[in-house]
C-alpha cells in the first residue's frame, strides 16, 4: 500500500509550567494523541511536582526520616533520576531540592517574585544521591532527614518519552512531543524527519533565522540559564544547581542542546554540560553525543557531528 502524503498537524498549550507542543504526521491522529499526552502530563504532575503539596514527591519530602511506599510511575521517575545521577557521577543529582529552594525557586516560576526574595542563601553541598534509601522491588523509599528530592532535571523528559511512545503506539502514526525544549519522537517521522529550530527560549515568537536540525526518533533536549533565572541581591541565579556547592555553576554555557537515544538521555547530558562548564566538551565527545553549546558571549561549539547552523522557519525547540 502506498503511503498517503504526510500533512503534520499540531497543537500547543500550557502544561507543567511550560509550553507543551504535540505534532503528529496525520491530522486524524491528533485527538487520540492529545488524550494520551494529557493523561501523561496529569499523571507526572501528580507524582513528581514539587509545587503541589499533594504530589507524591511533596509527600515523600515531607516524610523524610520515615519510609513511604510510592506508585509505579513515581518509582519509574525515581529510577530515572537515580540512574542519571549514577551515569553523571552525581553531577545531575535529585537530592538538590533543598539547594533549589534556598536559591528562591520554591514556587512555580510563574509565581516567583524576585522582589519578595531576601538575600541569597546557598544551602551548601547536597547530601548526594547515594544517601537515598530505595527498595525498587517493594517500591519503598526512605529519605534521610534534611534531604529533599527535586526530579525536575529528568521527570519532564521522562514524560515526553512516555507520551511520545504511547501516542505513537495508540495512533499508529509518527509523533513528536515537545515539553519546553525536551523533545521526544516516536513512530514513523515525516519525510526528512521532524525539523526543529534550536533557541534559547522555546516560547520565542519568531523562529526565523534560528539554527535547525532534523530528528527522526529518540530525543533532543536543550538546557539553558537565560529563561528561568532571577536576581537575588546582586547576583543572577537560575534553576540548574551544582550539587557539589549547592549554588548555580560558574557561567560558561548559555544553552546546551544534545541529541540522544531518548529525551531522558539528552536532558541528562545537557543538564550535566551546563554544570560541568568547559569539561562538558570532553564529556560529550567521550559519550559520542551530538551537541551544540552556546557560550555566555554567544559563541558556539559543536561536537560529535552536530551540523553547522542552517536557517529556516520550523518547530521551536528552545530551552526550559
Amino acid at each position: 500500500m502506498t503511503p498517503a502524503a504526510v500533512h503534520p498537524a499540531s497543537v500547543s498549550f500550557r502544561a507543567l509550567g511550560t509550553t507543551a507542543s504535540l505534532l503528529v504526521t496525520d491530522p486524524v491522529a491528533l485527538t487520540a494523541a492529545r488524550r494520551v499526552l494529557d493523561a501523561e502530563l496529569a499523571a507526572v504532575d501528580a507524582a513528581c511536582s514539587r509545587f503541589r503539596p499533594d504530589s507524591e514527591l511533596s509527600r515523600a519530602n515531607a516524610a523524610a526520616g520515615a519510609a513511604v511506599h510510592v506508585s509505579a510511575l513515581f518509582a519509574e521517575a525515581l529510577d530515572v533520576a537515580l540512574y542519571a545521577a549514577e551515569v553523571t557521577d552525581g553531577v545531575v543529582d535529585p537530592t538538590v531540592g533543598t539547594a533549589v529552594r534556598a536559591l528562591g525557586y520554591d514556587v512555580t516560576f510563574a509565581a516567583l517574585r524576585p522582589q519578595d526574595l531576601g538575600p541569597l542563601r546557598v544551602a551548601g553541598p547536597s547530601a548526594g544521591w547515594r544517601a537515598v534509601e530505595w527498595d525498587r522491588a517493594s517500591r519503598r523509599l526512605r529519605l534521610p532527614r534534611g534531604i529533599a528530592l527535586d526530579l525536575g532535571a529528568t521527570a519532564k523528559a521522562l514524560a515526553a518519552d512516555r507520551a511520545a511512545d504511547r501516542a505513537a503506539e495508540v495512533t499508529g502514526h509518527g509523533v513528536l512531543v515537545n515539553l519546553g525544549g525536551d523533545l521526544s519522537a516516536a513512530g514513523d517521522p515525516p519525510p526528512g524527519g521532524w525539523r526543529v529550530a534550536v533557541a534559547d527560549d522555546h516560547a520565542a515568537p519568531d523562529t526565523a533565522g534560528r539554527p535547525t536540525v532534523s530528528i527522526t526518533g529518540g530525543g533532543l533536549a536543550t538546557s539553558g540559564t537565560t529563561v528561568r533565572n532571577w536576581r537575588r541581591g546582586e547576583r543572577q541565579v537560575h534553576h540548574i544547581v551544582d550539587p557539589v556547592t549547592g549554588d548555580v555553576p560558574a557561567p560558561v554555557w548559555r544553552t546546551v542542546s544534545v541529541a540522544a537515544v531518548s529525551c531522558v538521555a539528552a536532558n541528562t547530558a545537557s543538564t550535566e554540560a551546563v554544570v560541568l562548564g568547559e569539561q562538558a566538551l570532553g564529556r560529550l565527545r567521550r559519550a559520542g553525543l551530538p551537541a551544540r553549546l552556546v557560550r555566555v558571549d554567544g559563541t558556539v561549539e559543536r561536537v560529535c557531528g552536530w551540523p553547522a547552523d542552517p536557517f529556516a522557519e520550523h518547530t521551536e525547540g528552545g530551552a526550559l
